[in-house]
């Protein structure tokens, strides 16, 4: 299924009309960049995920291609102790394309980022920070043309936006 969103969509709208400024507000966050970046896959967060540590969800999601251990050291905070460098959320993205994937991966790809979502939104400061997005709905507005996991020109799934509004109707 492929949604069709409008990129024009912004929480506040103003425009003119002759020599009239109108204001009207619209209920969606469209891009987790900027007071949203929280709501990002890039955003620092610790979380533990099947006993090692990663520093965003990026790194968690990416390792979780893998059933191999020392495969998935190399996304978390323990590849530190044996010597592997830390990675940028980018970075874990880029060696995500790299390694073998599990051969269940699309079966289960959408319940991993559920569960690893909901680690990062069970602690407090981030939890608030979804429950104040309020009734809001979340598109992950992008330009990179990923219309699974977001919206890029006005088309997508917008699986991410899905399993966050979904969480945020649990927290209340």
């Amino acid at each position: 299924m492929v949604a069709y969103y409008s990129r024009t969509i912004v929480e506040s709208v103003r425009f003119r009309h002759g020599d009239y400024f109108f204001a009207k507000e619209v209920n969606m966050i469209d891009s987790f960049s900027g007071e949203y970046r929280f709501l990002s896959n890039f955003y620092p967060c610790t979380i533990k995920y099947e006993g090692l540590t990663y520093p965003t969800i990026e790194h968690a999601y990416q390792a979780a291609k893998t059933t191999d251990i020392a495969q998935r050291k190399a996304f978390a905070l323990e590849g530190r102790e044996i010597g592997l460098p830390t990675l940028s959320a980018g970075g874990a993205k880029k060696l995500g394309r790299k390694i073998p994937i599990r051969a269940d991966w699309e079966e289960v790809k959408l319940d991993i980022m559920e569960d690893i979502l909901k680690l990062k939104f069970s602690q407090r400061y981030f939890r608030q920070l979804l429950r104040d997005t309020q009734d809001k709905e979340l598109v992950e507005g992008n330009l990179w043309h990923d219309v699974y996991w977001g919206v890029c020109n006005g088309i997508g799934q917008n699986q991410l936006g899905q399993l966050l509004m979904k969480i945020r109707s649990k927290l209340f």
